[in-house]
């Protein structure tokens, strides 16, 4: 009798026990300005994760650079980037790879009594940018200066700096334009200043009329293709944690502690924003769309952005097996 009570205890705890996936734990490096956090936020708090196959360790970063240099290092297993800069890497022989997270990118922002209204008639103006001279908004913007016979490289004063520090310089009328990183445009279109051109402009502008998502989640593939199911639910749910924060006020209440504005203007203005950067279509036409997209980074730039990388490398895009 002690026997059978036994065997089927020990049945119980083996129905409840052995068949238990062990679940992926995936290092995500996360910046404190950016908004992969908001997301995250919402995904953590949802109970339905305590079943998922994979568990989140959510690493802070200080700055965008310092995120590559964790994931390269192996500090991190996946971060947000671009793909030009992944794409860069695999030339090199490294086999990083990219999966979309947003399509929104920077904007020309200008007073709303300015008197631009035109890429033409920053000509002589002083343009504060944000990031570099390498930033692939100002690429674009002088792509499409070009196109139509304005060098914009020599005919703007140019400020580059930091985004907060580039917000600062307009708002105390040292600059005339600036073309800043996404929620940084959005917080001065919630102050009262105008968008002239946002970076799905510039490309429309360039011919380019896809929609291709900016960033991504940048990961090795070898370390993907070891854990492709737990990714691929990663994915989902980070996808309907967006979808969430964008359809419904109890989700988005969560996070605005994280966007470090009291206002509801500002807050409205960011949540638009956001939610306009939402991946809808991803495939064939939107890579090839992002090949075009880098052949005219690489001209513009003098190769400097792309480097020694001629055409987007095989492998930037991550194929789901």
């Amino acid at each position: 009798m002690k026997f059978k009570v036994f065997f089927l205890g020990f049945f119980l705890w083996l129905s409840n026990n052995s068949f238990a996936v062990e679940k992926t734990t995936i290092r995500i490096g996360v910046q404190a300005t950016g908004t992969l956090e908001w997301e995250l936020r919402i995904l953590q708090d949802n109970p339905q994760l305590q079943s998922a196959d994979f568990e989140l360790h959510l690493q802070p970063l200080a700055t965008a650079e310092a995120g590559k240099i964790a994931l390269q290092s192996g500090a991190v297993d996946m971060i947000v980037s671009d793909w030009v800069w992944v794409s860069s890497l695999r030339a090199t022989g490294a086999d990083f790879t990219f999966y979309p997270y947003s399509t929104t990118t920077g904007a020309l922002m200008v007073a709303d009594n300015s008197p631009i209204h035109s890429i033409a008639n920053l000509k002589g103006k002083r343009l504060g940018i944000a990031g570099s001279e390498l930033d692939k908004n100002w690429l674009l913007l002088q792509a499409l200066g070009q196109k139509e016979r304005l060098n914009l490289n020599e005919s703007v004063e140019k400020i580059v700096g930091a985004p907060p520090l580039i917000n600062e310089q307009i708002k105390q009328k040292r600059v005339d334009a600036v073309l800043t990183y996404w929620h940084f445009a959005a917080r001065l279109e919630a102050q009262g200043y105008r968008q002239l051109i946002d970076g799905r402009g510039l490309l429309k502008g360039l011919g380019v009329t896809e929609n291709v998502p900016s960033i991504g989640y940048v990961f090795r593939q070898s370390w993907a293709e070891k854990n492709q199911q737990a990714i691929i639910s990663f994915f989902k749910a980070s996808k309907q944690a967006k979808n969430s924060l964008c359809t419904s006020e109890q989700a988005w209440q969560k996070v605005l502690p994280l966007l470090h504005a009291d206002d509801v203007l500002t807050r409205s203005k960011l949540r638009q924003r956001y939610c306009e950067g939402v991946v809808v279509e991803w495939g064939e036409k939107e890579q090839k769309a992002a090949r075009q997209i880098y052949t005219l980074l690489r001209a513009v730039s003098n190769n400097r952005l792309t480097v020694q990388s001629e055409n987007l490398q095989p492998g930037t895009f991550w194929a789901i097996e």
